[in-house]
């Protein structure tokens, strides 16, 4: 796996609800993006990103961090500077560990400020067909 180091450097949730009200329909929407890449040796970059969960003016949770990648640091740097963009295999590899990380460490932040997980439960039945999911909506 090219992501050689991962850490968290900012974490904040807010809840814009007072305890007792109840929210009718919660849509939750998650975004990784990249704020930076830095060169760090000719096969290491160092990548700056921040993570949302937005609960759609209910609440939110932002986290801050870096990781380090292993590559061809020159092409990603170059891409980067040029058209603020990655590779797609690097691109792909940099956004799923940053959701791997972050959606569990959300969920933690989510169950301290009494919002709903940031992920969709599955559901359970017992004793007969299982309902269909049909999103991330929360009711």
């Amino acid at each position: 796996m090219p992501v050689k180091h991962f850490e968290l450097l900012a974490v904040e949730g807010k809840r814009f609800f007072k305890m007792g009200e109840k929210p009718r329909n919660v849509r939750i929407d998650h975004n990784s993006s990249v704020t930076s890449i830095v060169e760090r040796g000719k096969d290491e970059v160092v990548i700056d990103f921040r993570f949302m969960a937005n609960y759609q003016g209910l609440g939110v949770i932002s986290i801050e961090g870096s990781l380090v990648f292993e590559g061809d640091a020159k092409d990603i740097v170059v891409q980067w500077r040029n058209q603020r963009k990655m590779p797609d295999k690097v691109a792909t590899e940099v956004h799923q560990a940053i959701m791997n990380n972050c959606i569990p460490e959300a969920v933690i932040i989510a169950r301290d400020i009494r919002l709903p997980p940031p992920v969709p439960l599955p559901p359970i039945k017992f004793g007969g067909k299982p309902k269909e999911s049909t999103g991330v909506e929360v009711a």
